[in-house]
């Protein structure tokens, strides 16, 4: 097992970081006899909510616990509710069986905690390995950090080995190694692409060796159609894992919860920058999470999940099917095992960003132009791809829109021989 010194992956603001005057307060109002004269908070009784019932699908009526209300309805610990907490811990426990200890954190939905952790890691001048075509809301992010994208390459199962370890071993004597790899392993957006077993036994090897964190943001690993494959937190040997799962795609997008996992280090300074921007993530939306997951118990959501992936399974292989049926020969793709996303390349098209913005809104059918998940579009020129997502399409949609694209598809390179 090698040691790691957390500091050296630290920006110097995330190591000038101490814990607020007030913040550090709030877990002490809890012990039994504290007289709080500290902590300035709203008093409860003036908050007009009596309780909260969740209604399910099913008929089944939940209530939030009257103590955990209580709790969420005010100023909580930045870490997010402890019951819940505590259930993702013992989630991440069962379903990852981690080699090295851990703790978790919840935020505002996974992105919120993927840019803490950015924040945390980041410093001027930095290089981070980034997926290519990757994430765009975390680029989006990072375009706007003091740090350089350095474009990892994928294929048909994600990140390349080879390719990952040329980068590394060959890095220029003259600039800062990047010390971050950054990967969406399962279901990727945009790609759809996943990461196999093998794959990400090699990736986490080659991060031991050269030093890397892995930023495991991992939000449709429940929406793998087939058997999980084992995440990178489950072989973390050496604690440089920091993996990131959402609810977003299993219970709501709209709740907003989403958690991080990995070394307590890493993870306090985290909890140390909520602290100083949105304080808390929202109670309330945890209640409500905590109130269902508890419900159902570890196995109620693994069968739940089990349920939500088959789902989305079924319609990747019926838009799959259209795919075949309308755009054979005129494009290339690669069917996904899990999420939501298809990423085509389009034949004898060069440049898919005005196809896709103007003339495919003509056909009213949308897409997004493949350039926008590249960190560096202007050094990597015009992109022949597309994403499509199948995840809120009817059939009847799904096989009218391909057809649609077909169309121009073939339009195009009609004008093209011309």
């Amino acid at each position: 097992m090698n040691v790691i010194d957390y500091k050296y992956y630290l920006s110097e603001s995330s190591k000038a970081r101490t814990p607020g005057a007030i913040r550090r307060l709030v877990p002490l109002t809890r012990i039994p006899g504290m007289i709080s004269l500290g902590v300035g908070a709203p008093n409860s009784d003036m908050f007009p909510f009596e309780g909260i019932t969740i209604t399910l699908k099913n008929g089944e009526s939940l209530q939030v616990d009257s103590k955990v209300l209580r709790e969420a309805l005010t100023y909580g610990p930045s870490d997010g509710l402890p019951q819940l907490i505590g259930w993702l811990k013992e989630l991440q426990t069962l379903q990852h069986v981690p080699p090295c200890e851990f703790t978790v954190t919840v935020g505002t939905g996974s992105q919120d905690l993927v840019t803490k952790a950015f924040q945390m890691l980041v410093s001027e001048g930095d290089n981070i390995l980034f997926e290519s075509p990757g994430y765009v809301g975390i680029i989006a992010f990072l375009r706007h950090q003091p740090c350089n994208l350095v474009d990892v390459e994928l294929d048909a199962h994600g990140v390349i080995p080879a390719k990952l370890r040329e980068q590394l071993q060959n890095w220029p004597a003259d600039k800062r190694k990047p010390k971050v790899l950054y990967t969406v392993p399962v279901g990727g957006n945009p790609t759809g692409v996943s990461q196999t077993l093998e794959r990400k036994r090699e990736i986490y090897e080659i991060a031991r060796q050269h030093d890397l964190l892995i930023l495991e943001d991992d939000p449709y690993y429940y929406l793998q159609y087939g058997d999980k494959v084992p995440s990178y937190f489950s072989m973390d040997v050496d604690g440089r894992v920091l993996r990131f799962d959402s609810m977003s795609k299993v219970l709501s997008s709209g709740l907003r919860v989403g958690w991080a996992t990995g070394p307590a280090e890493l993870i306090d300074i985290m909890n140390l920058i909520t602290q100083t921007s949105n304080l808390q993530p929202s109670s309330v939306a945890q209640a409500i999470t905590y109130t269902l997951v508890n419900s159902w118990g570890h196995q109620g959501f693994h069968d739940h999940t089990r349920k939500v992936a088959e789902f989305y399974g079924e319609r990747c292989q019926l838009f799959c099917q259209y795919a075949r049926k309308h755009l054979t020969g005129l494009a290339d793709w690669v069917e996904p095992n899990a999420g939501m996303f298809v990423w085509f390349t389009l034949k004898g098209i060069e440049d898919s960003f005005d196809l896709i913005l103007n003339k495919a809104m003509e056909k009213k059918v949308l897409l997004v132009p493949g350039i926008e998940f590249y960190c560096h579009p202007e050094k990597s020129g015009p992109s022949q791809c597309v994403r499509a997502s199948f995840s809120n399409v009817t059939e009847q949609d799904m096989d009218l829109g391909l057809e649609r694209l077909a169309s121009l598809l073939r339009e195009q390179n009609e004008v093209q021989k011309e």
